[in-house]
């Protein structure tokens, strides 16, 4: 039996839908195809403990899953769930009949509960470019995906909901975020703020006057002296983000794993490089 399931890769800070097809035939060996690294290789392993230990089974039967466009480089822990829906479905496990609706994708561990993905946000926008029902991610994600309008989000924990929500058997409902609301909430309560700072009055002048300009600003001095702190501080200061500019942050940050709670990003980044760094990476 063939299957198709949805998920996506993240190259960039941009989407690019995945179609994972499933055929079990008679037989036993079990091909991945289709550019997978080694960690969607290794995804069998993770698959058929998490299976077995929420009563189901990896069938012991010619299983070939293609990961298409194959033309494409897969990367990333993240198809597991995807690919177990699959394999569930296409060896007549479950029903699924509006499994063609969703974009599906989760990291499994061998108890069958979920990891968090990077690039939750760009996967979103994409699914919904692309008329998919919803998406269905891990609970960590689910904020950060959430702040997409016109899309069903749902937060999952572990694979046996996924299974329940396919047969109609679950409670699981959409996670619904106003996004406006969230986003003009937070702007107005910065976990730092410029006012924090006491003393320190001429280079307080002087970084009021380049956030003013918008000119560049470079602190020198010995440790402990304040520079981090000033300049941590320093985005409390600058015009507030718009939500054009706040998704598109968000959007970077997402692709490597490191939005907060709140799902989208309010102010405006702050990097703290080593001291060691070069030049070059700087520049």
């Amino acid at each position: 039996m063939l299957v198709k399931v949805y998920g996506s890769a993240v190259f960039g800070v941009e989407a690019t839908t995945i179609t994972v097809e499933v055929n079990i035939d008679k037989g036993i060996a079990y091909h991945l195809v289709g550019l997978p690294d080694n960690a969607i290789k290794e995804s069998s392993y993770r698959i058929s403990a998490a299976l077995k230990n929420n009563g189901y089974s990896l069938p012991g039967k010619k299983i070939t899953i293609n990961m298409a466009p194959a033309d494409l480089r897969k990367e990333g822990s993240a198809y597991d769930l995807t690919l177990a829906m699959g394999i569930l479905v296409a060896s007549n496990q479950i029903k699924a009949e509006t499994l063609k609706d969703y974009v599906i994708m989760g990291e499994l561990s061998l108890d069958g509960s979920l990891q968090p993905i990077k690039g939750a946000l760009p996967i979103a926008i994409k699914a919904r470019e692309e008329g998919f029902k919803g998406f269905l991610l891990p609970k960590q994600n689910a904020k950060e995906a959430a702040v997409v309008n016109d899309l069903d989000v749902y937060a999952i924990d572990n694979i046996k909901e996924v299974i329940d929500f396919f047969e109609n058997t679950s409670t699981l409902t959409p996670l619904k975020i106003d996004t406006r609301k969230e986003f003009y909430e937070n702007l107005e309560n910065p976990d730092l703020d410029f006012s924090d700072v006491k003393g320190q009055e001429t280079i307080k002048r002087c970084m009021e006057i380049a956030a003013a300009g918008g000119h560049n600003i470079i602190l020198i001095g010995p440790p402990g002296s304040g520079k981090t702190m000033l300049a941590k501080r320093l985005p409390t200061i600058l015009p507030p983000m718009s939500l054009i500019e706040a998704l598109e942050t968000t959007k970077i940050h997402s692709v490597v794993g490191k939005v907060k709670e709140h799902g989208l990003m309010n102010q405006r980044p702050f990097r703290s490089p080593h001291h060691t760094i070069s030049d070059v990476v700087v520049c």
